[in-house]
């Protein structure tokens, strides 16, 4: 079996694949905070005593803490259950449920947004941190999805706002190359936190 799930956003999302890569179980949930309180119970309650042999996990970019809270926990089930281990891209994870040409825009910290382009699932630029002025320079989709699309439509003044969320339950309709990453943050910025001078 496999095991999915992403929590780089608002999101907490999980869900369970069988051998044949059908979704059999899976839970999202719009929680804002709390994800180190609620992805471990969501876990336990999609395996029911059941084990997986890969452990796909959301990269980010997104929440600092949320993307550390999924990796954390990928990588401890992994160790238990000695199963592969890979990451996937949460931007990705957002465009996959979508058909043709579609920006994915997810609010960053300072007011900036995370973006990326994709067609038919794939991606066709590449991952940005920008000012949302500077983010509709860099995007032609009519379609912006994600929780930072309002924000993005508004400053170019055109195109369509969609508010979508991570669903782990689309993992495996990501092109190989999405979901085969290192299981290790993507920020696609600097952190705030600074190491102070000796």
């Amino acid at each position: 079996m496999i095991l999915a799930f992403d929590t780089s956003t608002a999101a907490c999302t999980a869900a369970l694949f069988d051998g044949s890569g059908d979704c059999i179980a899976h839970r999202d949930e719009l929680i804002g905070r709390g994800h180190a309180e609620r992805l471990v119970p969501m876990i336990d309650e999609l395996l029911d005593g059941r084990s997986a042999s890969r452990v796909l996990v959301g990269v980010g970019p997104g929440s600092f803490t949320g993307i550390r809270v999924a990796i954390a926990a990928a990588h401890g089930l992994a160790i238990g259950w000695d199963a592969e281990l890979a990451g996937i891209s949460s931007l990705a994870l957002i465009a996959a449920g979508s058909d043709g040409e579609v920006a994915v825009a997810v609010a960053g910290g300072h007011g900036e947004l995370f973006v990326q382009q994709f067609e038919d699932g794939t991606s066709v630029s590449e991952l940005r941190n920008l000012a949302p002025a500077a983010a509709a320079a860099e995007t032609g989709a009519n379609l912006v999805i994600g929780s930072g699309s309002r924000q993005l439509v508004d400053a170019r003044g055109w195109g369509e706002a969609r508010e979508a969320w991570p669903s782990a339950s689309e993992a495996l309709k990501l092109p190989e190359a999405l979901r085969t990453l290192p299981a290790k943050p993507v920020y696609a910025r600097a952190p705030d936190a600074r190491a102070t001078a000796a």
